[in-house]
């Protein structure tokens, strides 16, 4: 069974660690990239996958299914902050885009992820203001979602389990959300994907160590090159005018997430992961080199 005031005040507790209040909306991928030593990958990871992380003493990674919605990558990147810092189970997580039937640990990565999103008081003060003491209706998900970032689906399971909804308003309140928000004035950016020429990029860990290595002229320019096309980040490696005029390169016929990372640590050359990705990686054993 979930203890959800335990969830509740680790998710409290890694906010104050990452500087962040106890009640204000996050930016959560500008605090994920001020963690020390996480390299944070965003990826077409198929159609099941939300995200995965990989951690022991020496690597920190968090890949983001970047084919979901804005707002279900925020939601993700919160799981996968959950498997980080408090998953004593598993050094590896691939994590499933579904909501439901999943394992306890799971739904503990969930339930921290929504409290990290959308604190429980805050959240109690959010509904106040925008529903008063009617019934919380589909306008009034929307509000609190676009509010705290939230996918419409983890804002809705959210209020389900605080007592707001009942689950079998689900179909009712799941039409139509994006042509809904936009009415209500709403930007449509947490419905939406990331734009494709931008769904494979690696920030983070990674790159201070390609610039360290760079910095203290330690390898050649073509290998500098080298290490950041294998990391998608062509627009550092040409810069976005040579970019224009070459045309975005797409090194993830030859790299790989797992590869980009393992390739500056000291893991085993035995270490082999296999993840369905998107479909010109689909059923592809990624490895480290």
């Amino acid at each position: 069974m979930l203890d959800k005031l335990d969830l509740n005040t680790k998710a409290q507790e890694l906010r104050e660690l990452l500087g962040e209040d106890a009640s204000s909306p996050v930016d959560i991928f500008s605090l994920a990239n001020q963690i020390d030593g996480l390299t944070l990958v965003f990826y077409p990871l198929g159609e099941n996958i939300s995200g995965m992380c990989v951690r022991d003493n020496e690597i920190k990674l968090i890949a983001i299914n970047s084919t979901m919605s804005y707002g279900r990558q925020r939601f993700s990147l919160a799981h996968e902050l959950y498997h980080l810092y408090y998953d004593d189970e598993s050094g590896f997580n691939v994590c499933s885009k579904k909501l439901d039937s999943k394992s306890e640990n799971e739904k503990c990565a969930d339930q921290f992820a929504s409290y990290f999103l959308a604190p429980y008081k805050s959240l109690r003060a959010a509904i106040k203001k925008v529903a008063g003491k009617d019934q919380v209706s589909m306008r009034n998900v929307i509000a609190l979602e676009q509010y705290f970032g939230m996918s419409h689906l983890a804002m809705f399971w959210r209020l389900v389990s605080e007592g707001y909804l009942s689950p079998d308003k689900l179909e009712d309140y799941s039409s139509g959300v994006m042509s809904a928000a936009r009415h209500l004035g709403y930007d449509d950016k947490l419905y939406k994907p990331t734009p494709v020429d931008l769904q494979k990029r690696t920030y983070g860990y990674y790159l201070k160590q390609v610039e360290e290595l760079r910095q203290k002229d330690l390898v050649s320019f073509g290998k500098i090159d080298e290490l950041l096309l294998d990391a998608f980040r062509d627009d550092i490696a040409f810069g976005p005018d040579e970019e224009r005029k070459q045309g975005i390169l797409n090194k993830s016929s030859s790299m790989v997430i797992i590869n980009i990372f393992f390739g500056l640590t000291g893991i085993p050359n035995d270490i082999i992961i296999k993840i369905p990705c998107g479909e010109e990686d689909k059923g592809r054993i990624f490895r480290q080199y």
